[in-house]
């Protein structure tokens, strides 16, 4: 008989089914044992009278995998209004040890390096599980929404030969001999490739020797980047990435029912230099603090109603050389970060497009261009004005999710001291 899964139960009152997955509880009353069995698409109430049966079952540890025969009965208190009754028991594999933590509560109470310890139990959890949904979900979004505006996917190095683009926080690793990098961003790979398509994306990983131990940060994680050529400025980017959010928290309330934010039309944007002065901040600050973005959070909420606020215009000191300057005053930059629920989720911009505008801005910078060829071998054989952002997806989720830390909506984060497993 062909197994079906907990969510089409109810399709079947009636019938004799199978079913299969994970032992997720056990309650062994006097005159009646149940068993919750979890499987992908969510947990089945399996009711045992028959006394041999029953003594198989109080023999299943829990995460036991299990096979069940029987009848799907209708029951309004079980889950999706029905059970299985009668069952036969076939047990596909019995857990042989004790369990580090217990799963059938509603959340995990074990710290976090024990979920992260034992990753592979850990996960399975519905609470765990979930929010990798929801990443999964919304990576979807994202790829649905730019096909829909002719972006094509691309595949970049994620092995390079130099540290170019952020200085030295990169991990470094030896390449049949001889030093080359993982890659912090698809950045330089994905302007090139505009000359190809005009519209580009990517789903990957990206890496960031950075030594930060907090709930935000992690030494790799997946970054959806985007990069459109043919722009009047950084605001058309802007455009895009506002209907890509949307994309992605529709997609993310379709498929998995969580709750998301409604993303306006148009998002509240301001500069860089009124951000400072709404947070409270000393005028010459480089950059936004993370005080300073709880405090835009809160008055785009205040203000606007909105979860999401644009900041604009980001000194061009604190932007990377390849940022092209606002015009009517190259202090600042033709840049943005899109704040979410008070949290940096994106940055992007318009890119320079012209050989002889990067010569000059490594030049300023004091860069050397030998490094820099074979980039900028794209804008010798002519660039048109272009753009694009970086969403990190496991900040977005976390936000999104209430998650307090990124590890919790990470199958297997690696950060400043974790590698394993």
């Amino acid at each position: 008989m062909q197994r079906i899964l907990s969510a089409e139960l109810a399709r079947h009152t009636g019938e004799t089914v199978t079913v299969a997955g994970w032992v997720h509880r056990r309650r062994l009353l006097k005159s009646v044992a149940f068993l919750i069995v979890r499987d992908a698409a969510g947990l089945t109430q399996v009711v045992v009278t028959e006394p041999e049966v029953r003594a198989r079952i109080e023999e299943l540890p829990e995460e036991s995998v299990v096979e069940l025969t029987g009848t799907v009965t209708a029951n309004p208190a079980a889950p999706a209004g029905v059970e299985l009754t009668g069952p036969a028991v076939r047990v596909l594999s019995a857990v042989g040890a004790p369990l580090p933590f217990e799963l059938h509560r509603p959340a995990l109470t074990a710290s976090m390096p024990t979920q992260l310890d034992h990753a592979a139990l850990a996960l399975r959890h519905p609470a765990r599980a979930r929010a990798l949904r929801v990443a999964a979900a919304a990576a979807a979004g994202f790829r649905a929404t730019l096909e829909e505006r002719r972006f094509v996917e691309i595949h970049t190095p994620k092995i390079v030969a130099s540290a170019t683009e952020s200085g030295a926080n990169v991990f470094a690793l030896d390449y049949f001999g001889r030093p080359a990098y993982l890659a912090q961003s698809p950045q330089f790979y994905k302007q090139l490739m505009v000359g190809v398509f005009e519209r580009v994306y990517e789903v990957g990983p990206v890496f960031r020797a950075e030594p930060h131990d907090t709930a935000r940060h992690l030494a790799q994680y997946t970054s959806l980047d985007a990069e459109l050529g043919f722009i009047a400025d950084h605001r058309d980017v802007m455009a895009v990435l506002t209907d890509v959010v949307a994309g992605m928290t529709a997609t993310v309330a379709e498929r998995t029912g969580v709750a998301v934010p409604e993303v306006p039309e148009e998002i509240p944007a301001l500069h860089f230099a009124e951000a400072l002065r709404i947070a409270g901040a000393p005028a010459d600050e480089p950059d936004l603090a993370p005080a300073h973005e709880r405090a835009l959070g809160e008055w785009a909420l205040r203000e606007h109603g909105s979860e999401f606020v644009f900041v604009t215009g980001y000194p061009m000191r604190k932007r990377p050389f390849y940022t092209h300057p606002q015009p009517s005053d190259p202090a600042w930059s033709n840049s943005f970060d899109l704040l979410f629920r008070g949290l940096e989720l994106v940055t992007g911009g318009q890119r320079l497009h012209r050989l002889g505008d990067y010569r000059a801005a490594l030049a300023a910078r004091g860069e050397p261009t030998a490094a820099y060829e074979g980039y900028l071998d794209a804008f010798r054989y002519g660039m048109p004005p272009h753009g694009g952002f970086a969403i990190g997806l496991e900040r977005f989720v976390a936000r999104l999710t209430g998650a307090g830390n990124v590890r919790e909506v990470t199958a297997f984060p690696r950060d400043l001291h974790r590698v394993t497993p």
